[in-house]
């Protein structure tokens, strides 16, 4: 009987998803989905993602190559980029009528219409044409009408984005889902492969972390949940290795043995979304301690930072960090747990890691010194 892995093990399993690609189309194929978030921290959470994974990568390589790309924007447990395939899991989707459309019943005809025959539009081309107001956006924020009857369309895989210009997505037509009407994948393998993807993408991890994932994949499959909760049920069932660690069930795919993973070295400073500390009831639990994403909380209650990074050594979560540019150098308030002492095997490292941040902003020359916290307490474990 094989014994259940240990957290260290379970570390060391998470730890495998910063595996080096050879490339931003191999580093997609292998994730198979990567975050998107707008925030700017010293920059997106996409190229954030795939800087940890891809050798020589730059901020806004994804942006300048998307359209030579075999990718997609789209939305899975949440908005990001995927390869077509793992777009074609979600097609056709069955999309509900919005508020937009209870507001402004004639505008996504409308739009259509805008779009009709052309190859790409700029979302300000529509709302000059159309001339609607504003509404709130999936971020919070304000866009207008159009722009979200953009959004829609792309949803319901009307539309498509075809690249980006400083951030703001351009649309255009959607053959490649058109053509999915006509040759539907079988559901249940649509349903597998959705299960499959998010397992092996934030695996090894709690049950109950997954079924989570399962459920925030409304987004991505909202007319199938029902049928995706049972797909997960079945996984569990048949697919899915599983194993009780300190009262926790952990469950990982076949290929993902945590006995069989290499201890990390060095030290990883990752973004609040990287599948490797997505997950906070796994985070917490792996290194001890609660990790708090703080940028929507109001600042005299944050106790990590706008934009806090987590600070992985031999990949174990020690602290956290801040960086910005100021002055064309690389500032870094670094964070660390009570009872993890800078040795000199952690300094040198994290000077490494920061020369690679420093690269991939195209800073050059050295940054600016690491200031360095007391160390203070950190959230208590929360299970």
């Amino acid at each position: 009987m094989t014994p259940d892995p240990t957290l260290a093990a379970l570390r060391a399993a998470a730890a495998r998803t910063l595996d080096p690609q050879r490339s931003v189309q191999a580093a997609l194929n292998a994730m198979g989905f990567v975050q998107a978030d707008p925030i700017r921290a010293p920059a997106r959470a996409q190229d954030l993602t795939l800087m940890a994974r891809v050798p020589g990568y730059r901020a806004g390589d994804l942006e300048r190559l998307y359209p030579t790309l075999d990718a997609e924007e789209d939305m899975l447990p949440n908005y990001g980029f995927m390869p077509r395939a793992v777009q074609a899991l979600l097609h056709p989707r069955e999309v509900p009528p919005t508020r937009l459309e209870a507001a402004h019943p004639d505008l996504l005809p409308e739009v259509r219409a805008a779009v009709q025959g052309r190859e790409e539009v700029h979302p300000r081309e529509v709302a000059l044409r159309l001339g609607q107001g504003r509404t709130v956006n999936a971020w919070g924020g304000q866009s207008s009408a159009t722009t979200r009857a953009l959004d829609v369309l792309h949803r319901r895989g009307e539309l498509r984005v075809t690249r980006r210009v400083g951030g703001v997505r351009l649309y255009g037509p959607a053959p490649h889902l058109r053509a999915l009407r006509g040759s539907l994948l079988p559901e249940p393998e649509r349903l597998r492969g959705v299960v499959h993807l998010l397992a092996r993408l934030y695996g090894p991890l709690p049950q109950a972390s997954l079924g989570y994932l399962i459920g925030l994949s409304h987004y991505g499959l909202p007319h199938l949940l029902p049928q995706l909760r049972a797909a997960f049920r079945q996984a569990l069932r048949d697919d899915l290795r599983s194993a009780r660690v300190d009262g926790l069930t952990y469950v990982w795919l076949p290929g993902q043995d945590p006995a069989q993973a290499p201890a990390p070295r060095g030290v990883r400073i990752v973004n609040p979304f990287d599948p490797l500390v997505w997950d906070r009831r796994r985070f917490a639990h792996l290194h001890g301690w609660t990790y708090r994403f703080e940028a929507y909380t109001p600042a005299p209650k944050r106790q990590f930072g706008y934009y806090a990074l987590p600070v992985l050594h031999a990949g174990r979560a020690v602290g956290w960090a801040n960086l910005s540019v100021q002055g064309g150098q690389l500032h870094t308030d670094l964070g660390l747990v009570p009872g993890v002492r800078q040795t000199g095997t952690f300094t040198r490292s994290l000077d490494r890691e920061l020369d690679r941040w420093r690269a991939f902003l195209g800073l050059e020359g050295p940054g600016d010194a690491v200031h360095t916290a007391p160390s203070q307490p950190v959230p208590p474990t929360q299970p």
